[in-house]
């Protein structure tokens, strides 16, 4: 096979996988450069195949070109982000994997695989230049309120909440949150406690349970309650840019980027809120565990170290030991967060509290919808209470919402009103009516019955539903990331 007809493979193997490819022989010289590459640096394919990379490229200094450190120290990149500019000037933002091409420990050329990501950098550069600004819009506020009398809990008076309010700028305060049942009152209280130190706080809960209200009110009545509050989901944003968002960048790291604050810089002398955090690589879990430990960070592509003062405030919705054993969160990083480790109860284990809680959102969304709704009817409340809340308060709180927003004029919501998922009522309804059955019949743990009640239902769900877990989720009303726990607790 001649070197044409190579080309030619590869030339369809990049059409079939729908990669921007370039390939260079050697000496530099490009062999391959398909149309996909050709459209994401915005030139022509004569304008590159066949010509020197150094000369096509001179504007991408060869000590930051990814194919030239492959192709002349055997150096591999996988998944780096890049910002260059091409050959008229034109600023490219890609995701690239480069590779050295090696026959008989002999470098014959070197290929790299682009992704463009143009659009998702420009919007994490919005995000980080938004919040500085709205971190340095926030600093003469903060010095007018230090001067006034304090009239409320965060050093925050009743007028400042209510511009706040207006603004569409929420921040919470352990007065905010409600609930009563004596297992949440205690998690109440050992936040309260974590608010009065400086450690790093690691908070678990299912989706809903209120893990930011809690962030927010350790920081708002806390130490820190002065400095910025920041929040960074870390499933929300591309592994490749999220290093970037929270350590920031530095000019000359790659040819174009400019020299930008991250979160974490952003964030000092306050709360970094790190939601979500096992979903954040595992090399960058790394790289977080060393500025905790170091306590400076050093901005992508800079030499600096920049020295920081960041509360660290992290969250996890399902249990840290499986997340350790699936290698998803560093269990030596889990330590280092979870200094003060608080769990936070489901809704269906402190249903005590739906009452109180349905309550207030009545109150909440009759203002909201300019509603007069004074009360729910005996069956609405055995409806809400006769519920598994898989979206726990978050959920409880969208039901009260659309039935107050779809009632009519009457003063009352009755069970009608509320609009719960029938499917996952009357699966439950069924499963319950045979357990008690045959929990009279033989004994045993009530636990475990309803433990053996819940594998057979979410079996058979599956096997109708051909194995597909989200269907299976969304027809048993629970979240998708629930029902996969489930199946890996019972080995279905």
């Amino acid at each position: 096979m001649n070197a044409k007809e190579y080309q030619a493979i590869l030339r369809a193997a990049a059409e079939v996988l729908g990669g921007a490819m370039h390939i260079v022989n050697a000496e530099g010289i490009t062999i391959l450069y398909n149309e996909e590459m050709a459209k994401l640096e915005k030139t022509r394919i004569s304008n590159v195949i066949g010509k020197p990379f150094r000369e096509v490229f001179s504007n991408i200094p060869e000590e930051e070109s990814t194919l030239m450190q492959a192709l002349k120290e055997k150096k591999a990149t996988r998944n780096q982000q890049q910002t260059y500019l091409n050959e008229y000037g034109k600023e490219i933002n890609t995701v690239n994997t480069t590779v050295p091409i090696i026959v008989d420990g002999k470098i014959i050329a070197a290929m790299e695989v682009a992704r463009d990501i143009t659009d998702i950098k420009n919007m994490s550069d919005t995000i980080l230049d938004l919040q500085s600004d709205l971190t340095a819009r926030r600093a003469p506020e903060k010095q007018a309120e230090e001067g006034a009398d304090e009239t409320g809990a965060g050093g925050q008076d009743g007028e400042s909440r209510k511009r706040e309010k207006r603004r569409g700028i929420r921040r919470y305060q352990f007065s905010d949150i409600i609930g009563e049942n004596q297992r949440f009152e205690e998690t109440i209280a050992r936040a309260q406690k974590a608010s009065h130190n400086d450690t790093s706080v690691l908070l678990y809960g299912e989706t809903g349970v209120g893990k930011e209200l809690f962030a927010q009110s350790i920081h708002y009545d806390g130490l820190r309650q002065k400095g910025p509050f920041l929040a960074q989901n870390c499933a929300a944003i591309p592994e490749s840019l999220l290093e970037g968002m929270l350590f920031g960048t530095a000019k000359g790291g790659f040819t174009g980027a400019v020299d930008r604050a991250g979160l974490f810089e952003q964030a000092n002398g306050g709360t970094l809120l790190l939601d979500e955090v096992s979903a954040m690589p595992i090399g960058l879990q790394g790289k977080l565990l060393r500025v905790l430990q170091e306590e400076y960070i050093r901005r992508v592509g800079g030499t600096k170290d920049i020295p920081i003062d960041v509360r660290i405030i992290s969250t996890i919705n399902e249990p840290a030991e499986e997340l350790i054993e699936r290698g998803a969160l560093r269990r030596d990083l889990y330590y280092r967060l979870g200094t003060v480790r608080i769990s936070i109860p489901p809704l269906r284990e402190r249903k005590d509290d739906i009452p109180i809680l349905s309550s207030a959102f009545l109150k909440k969304y009759n203002e909201r919808f300019d509603k007069e709704i004074w009360m729910l009817s005996d069956g609405a409340k055995a409806k809400l209470m006769n519920y598994d809340y898989p979206g726990n308060v978050r959920e409880l709180e969208n039901i009260i919402m659309s039935a107050v927003s779809m009632a009519d004029e009457d003063h009352v919501l009755t069970e009608t009103d509320i609009d719960i998922d029938s499917g996952y009522r009357e699966s439950a309804d069924v499963s319950g009516g045979h357990a008690a059955e045959s929990f009279v019949e033989t004994g045993g743990s009530l636990s475990d019955y309803l433990a053996g009640i819940e594998e057979t239902v979410i079996r058979q769900y599956l096997i109708a539903n051909d194995g597909n877990v989200s269907k299976t989720a969304k027809e048993l009303g629970m979240l998708r990331q629930n029902l996969q726990h489930k199946i890996r607790k019972y080995g279905i």
